[in-house]
């Protein structure tokens, strides 16, 4: 399951680094936004204590609980992740209707 996470987790960091540097502002926010989930994957995969078992479960396999502080990380970082696209696309919406274009060479 370690392989499918870091296999995942480079993925979607790829993707999003290769959206994040194109021309079009959309498709840069979309890629802020994958960067931020591949963060968030990256939390979840390094929050169990042993690696048998994934971090959100109740127990894992020693009988130990699952650590409650990664999960709050996690929560808060989704909706901080969330907060920025959020004001991202709007600053891309004003800069549309401003400049009449999402070209970022052109603004």
């Amino acid at each position: 399951m370690n392989i499918f996470f870091a296999v995942a987790t480079g993925v979607l960091f790829g993707l999003g680094v290769f959206q994040l540097l194109r021309r079009d502002l959309v498709k840069a926010g979309m890629g802020l936004y994958t960067l931020f989930t591949a963060v968030n994957l990256f939390m979840l995969a390094a929050g169990a204590f042993d690696g048998q078992v994934p971090p959100y479960t109740d127990q894992l396999a020693n009988g130990q609980p699952s650590d409650p502080v990664v999960q709050g990380l996690l929560l808060t970082a989704i909706v901080i992740s969330l907060g920025s696209y959020c004001l991202i696309l709007g600053m891309i919406e004003v800069a549309a209707n401003r400049f009449n274009t999402v070209d970022s060479h052109e603004i």
